[in-house]
């Protein structure tokens, strides 16, 4: 008697796990979104940096009833000075009086002067550090101006900070962005105690 031989079954197919597929493509999707939502939060925020990017740059201002030495905001947005040095032959100096001195005027010790540490200077805005009614008096300071640099911290109201270095020979090198500005030191610039009462800040 012969025997009868069975065919074997097919194996059965693999069934897709369709629900995991689609966890990994809403997985998928997520990080994608998420990616995209953070360039775009970066990109505003970039944007908005460069709205209120401040500019302080010393200038030498001559105008028809004034010459003064003095601090310009070329930027877009306001400058918040954070701290100020100012050194003459590399010394530094706790204020104007002591410049004055310090350059071979002191017979200029009461030149009228404005507050800059510590103030905010507007988009636009020129301030006066020292200003000048005669002449010949500021053709003086002038020359022994190259004696002089100004340190200078300031930041932008999202917190940006630079560092101004009058010191460093490479006009590159002179402006620095920074974390934040140094705290006070023995060296700062104390500006306003040479500033008369009613005068501080007047440009």
């Amino acid at each position: 008697m012969s025997e009868t031989t069975t065919a074997p079954e097919p194996a059965p197919k693999k069934r897709t796990e369709w629900n995991a597929v689609a966890a990994v493509i809403a997985a998928l999707i997520g990080l994608l979104a998420l990616g995209v939502s953070g360039y775009t939060a970066m990109l505003q925020r970039e944007q908005v940096r460069a709205e209120v990017w401040p500019y302080l740059q010393p200038a030498i201002t001559i105008a028809q009833d004034s010459m003064a030495i003095s601090l310009e905001n070329k930027g877009v947005g306001p400058a918040l000075v954070g701290g100020l040095r100012v050194h003459v032959d590399g010394q530094p100096q706790r204020n104007w009086p002591d410049v004055f001195d310090a350059l071979g005027l002191s017979d200029l010790r009461d030149t009228r002067a404005s507050t800059i540490n510590g103030i905010v200077i507007a988009r636009g805005e020129t301030i006066q550090q020292i200003g000048f009614d005669d002449a010949a008096d500021f053709q003086r300071v002038l020359g022994q101006y190259p004696r002089m640099a100004l340190v200078l911290c300031y930041c932008s109201t999202l917190g940006d900070c630079w560092l101004l270095d009058q010191r460093e020979r490479l006009p590159e090198h002179r402006r620095t962005q920074i974390d934040a500005c140094p705290a006070s030191g023995p060296d700062e610039f104390i500006d306003n105690e040479r500033v008369p009462p009613g005068m501080a800040g007047d440009g």
